[in-house]
C-alpha cells in the first residue's frame, strides 16, 4: 500500500488547514455584510480572539443576523 502514510498526520493537517481557512472565510463574510448596530465589530472581535470556535459560531449563529442576505 502507501508506505509512510500516517492517518494521524492526515487528521492533524486537516484540522490545521480548517483552523487557518475558516477564520479567513468568516472575516471576509463579516466584512462584506451589513449588521445592525455594533454586531459587525462584535463578530470580528469574536473571530479574531477565538479563531476556530468564533468562525464556527459565526457560521452557525451570526449569518442569520445579517441585514443583507446573499
Amino acid at each position: 500500500m502507501m508506505e509512510g502514510f500516517s492517518i494521524g498526520l492526515f487528521v492533524w493537517q486537516t484540522v490545521m488547514g480548517l483552523a487557518i481557512i475558516l477564520p479567513i472565510l468568516a472575516l471576509i463574510s463579516i466584512l462584506k455584510s451589513e449588521f445592525k448596530g455594533n454586531d459587525k465589530l462584535i463578530w470580528v472581535l469574536v473571530t479574531l480572539f477565538l479563531p476556530f470556535f468564533g468562525s464556527i459560531l459565526y457560521f452557525t449563529l451570526g449569518r442569520s443576523n445579517r441585514l443583507n442576505k446573499k
